[in-house]
């Protein structure tokens, strides 16, 4: 059973789903019948209508998959040599601050 206040969630994804869907429908058939007439340009969008509704349903199923927990977020791997640039540039920022001392006053000029 899903957790409470998640429906909601799902229920707008669903919705914005399938508002998608009859926009990026109704444009397609719009433009073919505009490019089928001789507007050149129309035929671009001929093809960049489902490319958009392609996305536009990958990401309702991710979009779903995410919000009932199907979807595991990994944190990223920290390699050993980004954990020693850091470290080195935490060390940098430490004497930076030292030699510059702590109080704003004395840092800026007069």
């Amino acid at each position: 059973m899903a957790e409470l206040g998640t429906e909601p969630k799902v229920f707008r994804i669903y919705v914005g789903l399938a508002l998608a869907i009859v926009i990026c429908v109704s444009a397609f058939s719009f433009e073919t019948w505009r490019a089928i007439d001789g507007n050149l340009l129309s035929w671009a969008y001929v093809v960049e209508w489902p490319l958009l509704l392609a996305y536009a349903v990958y990401m309702g199923r991710r979009m779903l998959r995410e919000e009932r927990g199907e979807v595991v977020v990994k944190p990223p791997e920290v390699k050993p040599e980004d954990d020693e640039a850091l470290a080195a540039w935490n060390r940098y920022l430490a004497q930076l601050h030292a030699s510059e001392g702590t109080n704003r006053s004395e840092r800026l000029p007069d």
